[in-house]
């Protein structure tokens, strides 16, 4: 009978209670990795091919530890790319609100995993082979529950606890902080046409998944950060099984590069303006902001009266949206009453709205494209607007 009581109490390891802590984040940090790097970025979006043994041994741990199949997950994935924050994205804050994907992520992702559309027209290229057919698909719970004897023959009792944070992993990061948070708060590098945020700089967590916004920008890029302060986890592993002749990266997003100043658009500039849009127009974001920034403190030195300024203080970090769908009614109508008061702005503004109209025009021609870009350059350098005219400047020193 004591036996019992002292396998029950301390397992088979007879661990101390940091060597349990060591291994649970061990453990959960490997989920992850499978997660970020097989699933995401291997299966997901090509962006890298692995040894088949290492993928082997990521659809193996994932079995055992979170129960996904890897064609539910890619499809699912593929889904939110394709619709991002429409009608028909399986978990955007945008469409179900912040509160339901946080809290209830993991549902949303099991209620779409059950939509043959989906799987049929996203899941193609996945594992089909005999052990994914025959156990990984077919029974799906019964390797968390594999994993659950595993833990309490490690550790006894509290080895129920290790399980419980092994189970919960995943729906919290990824399809609650990811899918929630990543798409909800945070800083953007680039202005992709979604909600993408990049939750911190910093992917100890989750591997890289906090560089949302990075990733959504370059989908395909098997690297997640792209400034010199962001720490990618994940490409860190990547990098570290091409070495071993593990891996191999296919698709890394571009790196921007920049020469002197030219005195016009060429066709080269037009191919690294096109490439680096998001960036562009991120940084035009900010140089919005600046402008509004600079009217207020003209209109505070001028000692006009607060109502001259305290609306464009409330909207100056919203600007750059002003015809974005997304921004609320009343936000709206307070966005164009400040245009309406402010030219500079409004001018901003406008060549803002025409300048991400270029590379959205799919039909055009690249020669028709040159010639818009180059005459918005012109525009620009004669609108008397200095911070337009510096950006332009940088516009053209664009290279590919």
């Amino acid at each position: 009978m004591d036996w019992l009581l002292s396998f029950l109490s301390n397992g088979l390891l007879d661990a101390a209670w940091w060597q349990i802590l060591v291994f649970a984040l061990v453990v959960t940090h490997v989920t992850i990795l499978s997660v970020t790097i097989y699933l995401h970025r291997c299966q997901a979006h090509r962006g890298l091919d692995l040894h088949p043994a290492v993928a082997h041994f990521f659809r193996f741990w994932l079995w055992l530890t979170t129960g996904m199949v890897t064609k539910e997950w890619v499809a699912i994935h593929r889904k939110h790319h394709a619709r991002c924050e429409r009608d028909g994205d399986p978990h955007s804050p945008m469409v179900f609100g912040i509160g339901k994907v946080f809290f209830e992520g993991a549902e949303l992702y099991r209620a779409e995993s059950k939509v043959d559309e989906t799987m049929a027209k996203f899941g193609h290229g996945t594992p089909n082979d005999w052990v994914e057919r025959n156990l990984y698909s077919r029974f799906q719970w019964q390797g968390a529950g594999l994993m659950m004897i595993i833990d309490v023959l490690l550790f006894g009792a509290i080895g129920l606890t290790v399980w419980a944070v092994q189970m919960i992993w995943i729906p919290f990061w990824a399809a609650g902080v990811v899918n929630g948070i990543g798409h909800f708060w945070g800083y953007r590098n680039y202005a992709s046409p979604d909600a993408s945020r990049n939750v911190s700089p910093w992917g100890f967590i989750i591997g890289g998944e906090e560089l949302h916004n990075n990733h959504h920008a370059y989908a395909s890029s098997a690297k997640f950060s792209s400034k010199w302060y962001e720490i990618d986890v994940g490409w860190g592993w990547i990098r570290a099984f091409e070495i071993l002749g593990l891996a191999k990266v296919k698709k890394v997003a571009p790196k921007l590069r920049l020469n002197e100043t030219k005195p016009a658009i060429d066709q080269e500039t037009l191919q690294a303006v096109i490439t680096h849009r998001y960036e562009i127009m991120a940084r035009y974001a900010d140089l919005l902001k600046h402008a509004a920034h600079d009217e207020i403190q003209r209109l505070k030195s001028s000692k006009a009266a607060t109502a001259a300024w305290h609306p464009l203080k409330r909207t100056r970090s919203f600007l750059h949206l002003a015809d974005d769908e997304s921004l609320p009614p009343a936000h709206r109508t307070e966005v164009a009453s400040v245009l309406a008061e402010h030219h500079s702005l409004a001018t901003l503004v406008q060549m803002r709205r025409e300048l991400s109209s270029i590379w959205e025009r799919s039909t055009a021609s690249s020669e028709q494209l040159l010639k818009d870009l180059q005459d918005w350059c012109n525009r620009a350098q004669q609108s008397g607007i200095a911070r337009l005219e510096e950006f332009s400047a940088r516009l053209r020193s664009y290279a590919a």
